[in-house]
C-alpha cells in the first residue's frame, strides 16, 4: 500500500514539474508570435515547419534532435521543411531538395546530402556534382535529374518556398515555425533539445484552442 502510494506520489510530482516547466515557456522570451501568420493548410492538423539550409553546421546536427522527435509527434501533427535561400549556395541546394522532391527520393537522400556535405566535404554546388550524387544514392537516371532539374514545378516550389521563409521575418536557421504563426530557434528556446520542448509546448496549446 505504501509502495502504490510511493508511486502515485512520484508520478504526480512529474506532473506538476512537467505543467510548471511548460508554463515557463513565454512568448517574446523563449518563442516569437508573428502578427502576420502565414497561412497553413486548413486540413484540422497542426503544422510545423523547420526552415533549414544543407550548408549549416547548426541544421546538420539538429537532424539528432529531429529525427527522433518526428516519431513522437501525434497523428494531428504534420511536419516539413523549406529551405532557406539567405544566399546563392542557400539557392543550389533548395534547388537539390526540390529536385529529389520532385524524383521521389528525397526521404531516401535527405540525410545523405546532410552527411555528403559536413562530414565528407562534398560541396554540392554544381548542378553535375547533385546529378553524380542522386545517380549514385538514389539510382537515378541522368536523364530524368536533367528534366526534374529544370522543370517548371521545381522552379515554382522555389519560388513558392523563397516567399514564405522570408513571409516568417526569419534571419537565420534552423529555425521551427508553428501553425504559420509561432517562432522558434536555438537562441529563444535556450538550446536545439530545447527548441522541440518549446514547439511541444506550442502544439498543445493550438490543440487546445
Amino acid at each position: 500500500m505504501l509502495s502504490s502510494f510511493k508511486k502515485w506520489m512520484a508520478a504526480a510530482l512529474v506532473t506538476v514539474a512537467s505543467v510548471a516547466s511548460a508554463a515557463d515557456y513565454e512568448a517574446g522570451k523563449h518563442y516569437r508570435v508573428l502578427e502576420n501568420p502565414v497561412a497553413v493548410m486548413q486540413d484540422g492538423q497542426i503544422h510545423v515547419e523547420e526552415a533549414f539550409w544543407y550548408g549549416c553546421s547548426h541544421c546538420f546536427s539538429l537532424e539528432s534532435v529531429i529525427v527522433p522527435w518526428k516519431k513522437t509527434l501525434a497523428k494531428d501533427v504534420t511536419f516539413s521543411r523549406v529551405p532557406a535561400m539567405f544566399g546563392r549556395a542557400w539557392v543550389v541546394h533548395a534547388q537539390l531538395y526540390y529536385t529529389a522532391d520532385a524524383l521521389g527520393v528525397l526521404d531516401q537522400v535527405h540525410s545523405d546530402i546532410f552527411n555528403a556535405i559536413h562530414l565528407q566535404k562534398v560541396r554540392l554546388l554544381t548542378k553535375d556534382e547533385q546529378r553524380d550524387f542522386l545517380m549514385t544514392k538514389a539510382d537515378v537516371s541522368a536523364e530524368d535529374f536533367d528534366k526534374a532539374y529544370e522543370s517548371f514545378a521545381v522552379r515554382s516550389k522555389m519560388t513558392r518556398g523563397d516567399k514564405r521563409v522570408r513571409a516568417f521575418e526569419i534571419s537565420g536557421v534552423p529555425t521551427l515555425i508553428v501553425n504559420g504563426q509561432y517562432i522558434v530557434d536555438a537562441s529563444s528556446a535556450g538550446s536545439q533539445e530545447d527548441m522541440v520542448k518549446v514547439v511541444d509546448y506550442l502544439i498543445e496549446q493550438e490543440r487546445n484552442r
